[in-house]
């Protein structure tokens, strides 16, 4: 998270944000200016935030922002804030999560569809690591296949990674971040670090599908666009078409059956079928009681 532009010293920083709440994170290194990251909650991302904020030791809370203003209102508060970094969680028809990571104020900027979210009390799992340490970064290799990837794997170093010599942080490591690419998506792990070198996964569980890659913060032109990318409005008409065609299909199968059973009433009787019949000894007695 420590940028060094022509051998000054300057301010990195960055912000999480979700609509309503934030957090400011103070960093203060020997030598640098502070650094300082925001990060906003709603209702729907406060769970997962909070891990997220359990995991940076360099976190504080802090007042709210008003979910009506735009999102460029954003780079205002990180101008404010002294911040150049940023991530803002957007939720949308209470059920989307979408996520911002922005180099406020000129960019670059990414917009990504969160999916599959698991949190660290829903999924009580083994592992536990010393809340302050610092963490290790792990990307997949596909990472640096692609421009688009290696620009993705340096704003995520820059904002997950906990700045070295931070007051609250511990001089050790015995967690890691894990990035992986696979089904188009980047697939979020972390996981405790053992003595005898293994790991025991500690959560949260998310992922991120991309949408945009834009040349400005929160807007500008599009770098790159996710091909493979399908909105959450059209995968649920899909759904909605799917589920119609089904009942469709099956309309169809019930009126074709109760045609069958009405033309087969309709059949003439056969004049030979009795050629056929075997007489019973029933059939004898009843034709006898009959004369």
């Amino acid at each position: 998270m420590i940028i060094l532009k022509g051998g000054r010293s300057c301010i990195n920083a960055f912000m999480v944000i979700v609509n309503l709440k934030y957090f400011v994170i103070d960093i203060i290194l020997p030598g640098f200016h502070s650094q300082r990251d925001l990060l906003f909650f709603n209702f729907r991302a406060r769970h997962l935030m909070n891990d997220l904020q359990t995991l940076m030791p360099h976190s504080k809370s802090d007042s709210k922002l008003d979910r009506k203003d735009k999102l460029f209102v954003v780079n205002e508060v990180c101008e404010m804030k002294n911040c150049n970094k940023c991530i803002f969680f957007e939720m949308r028809k209470k059920s989307d999560l979408f996520m911002w990571i922005s180099c406020t104020p000129h960019g670059p900027s990414a917009k990504f569809l969160v999916e599959n979210v698991h949190t660290m009390d829903e999924l009580k799992l083994t592992g536990n690591c010393l809340k302050g340490s610092r963490p290790l970064l792990s990307f997949d290799k596909s990472f640096d296949l692609t421009p688009h990837n290696l620009l993705l794997k340096e704003m995520f170093t820059q904002i997950f990674g906990t700045p070295n010599l931070h007051p609250k942080s511990k001089p050790f490591y015995d967690h890691v971040m894990c990035f992986t690419i696979d089904d188009n998506r980047i697939w979020y792990r972390h996981y405790q670090i053992i003595q005898d070198g293994s790991l025991l996964e500690i959560g949260p569980r998310f992922v991120l599908n991309l949408v945009r890659i834009f040349e400005g913060s929160f807007g500008g032109a599009t770098l790159y666009e996710n091909p493979n990318y399908v909105s959450p409005n059209e995968h649920r008409r899909m759904l909605r078409l799917d589920a119609g065609q089904r009942y469709r299909n099956k309309t169809m199968a019930k009126n074709a059956l109760a045609n069958k059973r009405e033309a087969i009433k309709d059949i003439p009787e056969d004049e030979v079928e009795a050629v056929f019949h075997t007489i019973t000894q029933q059939e004898i007695n009843m034709a006898k009681n009959r004369t």
